[in-house]
């Protein structure tokens, strides 16, 4: 199951990309979000939850400011954007799943 959660974080960051850069399709954002789910679900283990979501934080932050950028700004807004919505699934899952285990204590 590890696996799976590994490619579908390999391809989810590589659609973003290719998203970003060339497709300009709107069912794009629903397969970057399900990747996001599995992710969320199959490679975030406990121990690495506090660090995938202070990294999660910095990237929708950085994500929101890149768009002052000139000449480039447009591509690298739509990347982010991309990668904004493959992680915002996984992040739902993660802080779901950190909150419950916090909660059991």
């Amino acid at each position: 199951m590890a696996k799976i959660g590994k490619i579908a974080f390999i391809i989810g960051l590589v659609l973003a990309l290719l998203a970003g850069l060339l497709l300009h399709y709107t069912w794009i954002m629903w397969v970057l979000a399900l990747l996001g789910l599995i992710v969320g679900f199959l490679n975030v283990s406990k121990a690495e939850a506090r660090s995938f979501l202070l990294a999660s934080i910095g990237l929708i932050l950085a994500a929101t400011s890149v768009q002052v950028l000139p000449y480039v700004g447009d591509i690298i807004t739509r990347i982010m954007s991309n990668l904004v919505s493959f992680i915002a699934p996984a992040i739902l899952v993660v802080a779901l799943k950190s909150l419950f285990e916090t909660a059991k204590d």
